[in-house]
């Protein structure tokens, strides 16, 4: 089946939608549960077409090109419904704060920078104001990732630059994370934040379209927010983030 992909004018207004409200702990509940017992159902679909392939080869008939063509097509669709439901288990659980300890930033920055693994054209600076924090150490690390990994995902080039700031202001954790790539339309700032949002074709660039909802969840957890930063260039892109009341005092 040919997919047919209608690129929109650049100048093209998406309608707007209402803002979404906060999910409920039920809801937030189910959707784990759900989530959870749909990946054994998807884990079964990305090996069967390859189970299926090496049956009809053991019966000695041959697989055409167009038939391993179909499996690979398959297998993507189902490891991108697999990613969705992985950052959907993760969105879920953002915010609670159940395990707030105090954490070393460079210690959860390395982790995080080693789950993104920049490609070896993007460099990665930070600069760390103060050592650490009282926060949820899986809230930091998916600040980071989602971050950091949304700045690369989103580059319009092989090579970039991206810088990681944080500092306290009083009892507030600032984290500012700034990009050299094509930057966001003014138009879309505030819908970015939204969850399954995507400016681009998932053909384009994979992703659930959760990464900068889930920061926004993270930040609104903690009493604090997420905006957009105006760089005032064509280019690049900065998004602030602010945890009320983790820094230490």
């Amino acid at each position: 089946m040919t997919q047919r992909l209608v690129r929109l004018p650049a100048d093209h207004e998406l309608p707007s939608r209402e803002e979404p409200q906060p999910l409920g702990p039920d809801a937030e509940e189910f959707i784990h549960l759900v989530s959870h017992d749909l990946r054994g159902s998807i884990r079964a679909l990305l090996e069967l077409p390859e189970w299926i392939a090496e049956d009809i080869e053991d019966a000695g008939l041959e697989v055409s090109a167009s038939v391993h063509s179909s499996i690979a097509l398959m297998k993507r669709h189902t490891r991108r419904l697999d990613r969705m439901l992985v950052d959907l288990l993760q969105y879920s659980r953002a915010g609670r704060g159940r395990n707030a300890t105090v954490l070393e930033l460079r210690q959860a920055f390395d982790a995080a920078l080693e789950e993104v693994g920049p490609p070896s054209g993007f460099r990665v600076d930070h600069y760390f104001g103060c050592d650490s924090f009282v926060v949820d150490d899986q809230d930091l690390h998916s600040l980071f990732v989602a971050l950091i990994g949304n700045a690369i995902k989103h580059h319009d080039r092989f090579s970039g630059r991206v810088e990681v700031v944080v500092k306290n202001e009083g009892e507030a954790m600032m984290l500012t994370v700034s990009d050299d790539g094509p930057g966001i339309p003014s138009r879309y700032r505030e819908r970015v934040f939204q969850p399954m949002t995507t400016l681009r074709s998932r053909d384009e660039v994979e992703g659930s379209g959760l990464g900068l909802a889930l920061v926004s969840k993270i930040a609104a957890a903690y009493g604090g927010h997420a905006c957009l930063v105006s760089t005032g260039a064509g280019r690049g892109a900065t998004v602030s983030v602010r945890l009320e009341g983790v820094a230490m005092t």
